[in-house]
C-alpha cells in the first residue's frame, strides 16, 4: 500500500507540473502588454516550476522503484516533502489570493502530495 501512495503523489505532482507547462502561454498572455524581458521572465518562471514539479515526482518515483526502504530513498522523500511544503506555503501567500481557481488549488495540491509521500514513506 505504501508504494501506491508514493506513486499517487508522484502522479499528482507530475500532472500539476505538466499542467504548468501547457498553461504557460495562456498565463503569460493573461498579463496583457508586457515588456519583452518581463514576458521572458514570467515564461521562464512557469517553465521552471513545471520542470521542478516533474523532477520532484521523478525522484520520488525512482526512489520507490529502486528501493523504497533505503536510507537514500528516505532522504529523497524528505526532500520532496520539504520542497512541496515550501511551495504550498509560498502558494498560500501568493497564488491563493488570486481569484483564478487553479492558482487557489496549488497549496492543496502541494500539501496533499506532501502528506501522501509522508504516509507512503513511513
Amino acid at each position: 500500500m505504501k508504494p501506491i501512495l508514493l506513486y499517487l503523489a508522484s502522479a499528482i505532482v507530475a500532472g500539476w507540473g505538466v499542467a504548468h507547462l501547457f498553461a504557460t502561454r495562456g498565463v503569460v498572455a493573461g498579463f496583457g502588454e508586457l515588456t519583452t524581458d518581463n514576458r521572458r521572465i514570467i515564461t521562464m518562471e512557469w517553465i521552471v516550476e513545471g520542470v521542478a514539479l516533474i523532477s520532484t515526482a521523478a525522484f520520488v518515483t525512482a526512489a520507490t522503484v529502486i528501493q523504497p526502504d533505503a536510507a537514500v530513498s528516505n532522504a529523497v522523500y524528505a526532500i520532496a516533502i520539504a520542497t512541496l511544503i515550501v511551495l504550498a506555503v509560498v502558494s498560500l501567500f501568493t497564488g491563493f489570493r488570486i481569484a483564478f481557481l487553479p492558482f487557489r488549488l496549488c497549496p492543496f495540491v502541494f500539501g496533499a502530495s506532501a502528506i501522501l509521500i509522508a504516509l507512503g514513506a513511513r
